[in-house]
């Protein structure tokens, strides 16, 4: 499909070009006040904010608005009337063509892109803290409001993507990543909070349209396999890229440099979406249908009307309650997961560089080493796939879970005895951690009978996204223990998690989900 059909019975593929070169002009118009900084080391604080960079600011936001405007489709309210009478599915056994795996590229790419800003957090903090004059504590609000936002966009962006569709939610969060690039010239820590807000709010809706688009356009032999490669290659490979810009650019052009990157990065986003479908079920919805036959055609796709539901409050997906020992049982395992992966990846993983630092580390030293580690974990992310869609669904979760248990060990060792390298720790950790949140989602949504599929899978999503606030909760407070007291803590819900996987999760590989409808149907309730 062409580019250009994006745009067909939207308000003007010119307003939303417009809108993009505003964000542009506006980000550029503050890339002055950065090079001002050049004899200090790009050390910003405190100096005045001139006319240019306020002018900037009110080119981005209203850049955003017309680019919003410009995607915003004619008669919104037909559309999302018309998109819940079908459904669109590949054929169960389905050949994967190259429109798969270019899809499947083109997302992990758009991930990596994604992941890299709130994976750039932690390695700014030594940085903030040093030019800011403020406690670890103080800075902390960063990470906070930054995963506060991507809670705000995970609601948003599901939203958006059923008034917009998915290609053009993508397309707008780009736009967004390229103004909130303007957080590397800000001169003081509040307004690094309110734009670090903002990228997470762009960057938080990414993985679930992603997972979305992925899921009408792989056939569903292939769906768990495919979301879990996408989800771990561009979890590792947005911490490989925030640690390896760290890395080359941190040492020369200081912290500021890491949001600076949103600009190129959003803009490849943006150029990035020519290569990404629209969602057939967004273009019958808008009833273009020859252009959502050419998408089918292409991935082998087929729609089918969906059942009216009978009136029988059984059957009613908000009211049917979540009973029953395993079902529960199966929430906790899968919820108390979530929540040790929020804790690692928004807690201890962002902890680590400020932490290395702090040990004689250089900044560089210490982003090289954690790139290290990432570039160790990056090829396990395929045999985390292998694994899941050759071998088991359930044991699969449960080793990564294992995994994340010995880096755990791994960082106590390390903290509590040393005479290690940290690469292997960090590594094991980032192996593990990365494949929990690549296989818990896809595994929950396969665990659970479809009337309360929904609900579980996002209680699961919203507890990862717990852990993260609780570990920033403990980052503001000053209540963070030392990294090797901080690993242990961890230990505890890792390792329930990993019992009660094993014991309450169930094997999803090759079965009919329809099965636990029928199990449901025939239990009390």
């Amino acid at each position: 499909m062409q580019a250009g059909s994006t745009f067909i019975d939207r308000r003007g593929v010119w307003l939303f070009v417009l809108g993009c070169v505003a964000v542009t002009i506006g980000v550029l118009m503050h890339i002055p006040m950065f090079l001002m900084g050049k004899d200090m080391h790009y050390m910003l604080a405190g100096m005045p904010m001139g006319w240019d960079m306020v002018g900037g600011m009110g080119l981005i936001v209203v850049g955003c608005l017309i680019a919003a405007w410009g995607l915003l489709p004619r008669n919104v309210s037909a559309q999302l009337a018309a998109q819940d009478d079908f459904e669109i599915a590949a054929p169960e056994d389905a050949h994967l063509g190259p429109a798969h795996w270019g899809l499947m590229v083109v997302l992990v790419v758009a991930l990596i892109i994604d992941i890299m800003k709130p994976a750039a957090l932690g390695f700014t903090v030594p940085g903030m803290v040093m030019e800011y004059g403020v406690s670890k504590a103080t800075v902390s609000l960063v990470p906070f409001f930054a995963l506060c936002g991507t809670v705000t966009g995970s609601v948003v962006w599901g939203v958006l993507a059923d008034i917009y569709g998915r290609k053009a939610t993508i397309l707008l969060s780009a736009v967004m990543f390229v103004g909130t690039s303007i957080c590397g010239a800000m001169p003081s820590l509040a307004w690094n909070i309110g734009m670090c807000f903002m990228m997470g709010a762009a960057a938080g809706g990414m993985l679930p349209v992603t997972y979305a688009l992925l899921a009408e356009m792989m056939p569903s032999k292939h769906r768990g396999w495919s979301l879990v490669l996408v989800g771990g290659l561009g979890a590792v490979g947005g911490y490989f890229a925030a640690s390896g810009a760290s890395a080359l650019l941190q040492p020369i052009f200081g912290w500021r440099i890491l949001w600076l990157l949103n600009l190129p990065t959003g803009l490849l986003l943006v150029l990035l979406g020519v290569f990404i479908p629209e969602s057939a079920k967004f273009l019958l919805a808008r009833g273009r249908r020859a252009e959502a036959a050419a998408v089918m055609a292409r991935f082998g796709s087929t729609v089918r009307k969906v059942a009216a539901p009978k009136a029988d409050a059984r059957t009613t997906a908000a009211h049917v309650p979540l009973t029953g020992a395993k079902l529960i049982g199966k929430l906790v395992a899968l919820s108390t997961a979530a929540i040790a992966w929020g804790l690692i990846n928004f807690g201890l993983l962002l902890w680590l560089p400020a932490d290395l630092v702090s040990k004689g580390y250089s900044v560089a030293v210490s982003s090289k080493l954690l790139a290290a580690s990432a570039l160790i974990a990056f090829p396990t992310v395929f045999l985390c796939a292998f694994l899941y869609s050759r071998w088991s669904t359930k044991w699969s979760l449960v080793t990564v879970i294992g995994i994340t248990f010995l880096g755990l060990i791994g960082v106590m060792w390390l903290e509590l005895v040393g005479g290690m390298s940290p690469v292997l720790p960090v590594a094991l950790l980032i192996v593990g951690s990365n494949g929990i949140i690549a296989i818990v989602l896809p595994y929950t949504a396969e665990s659970f009978p479809m009337r309360v599929r929904g609900r579980a899978t996002g209680w699961v999503a919203a507890c990862t996204k717990a852990g993260g606030v609780l570990a920033q909760l403990l980052s503001i407070t000053a209540l963070v223990p030392a990294m090797g007291w901080a690993a242990a803590a961890i230990l505890v819900p890792t390792l329930v998690a990993l019992a009660l996987v094993a014991w309450f999760g169930r094997e999803t590989r090759g079965a009919d989900l329809r099965q636990l409808d029928q199990a449901m149907d025939a239990s009390p309730i």
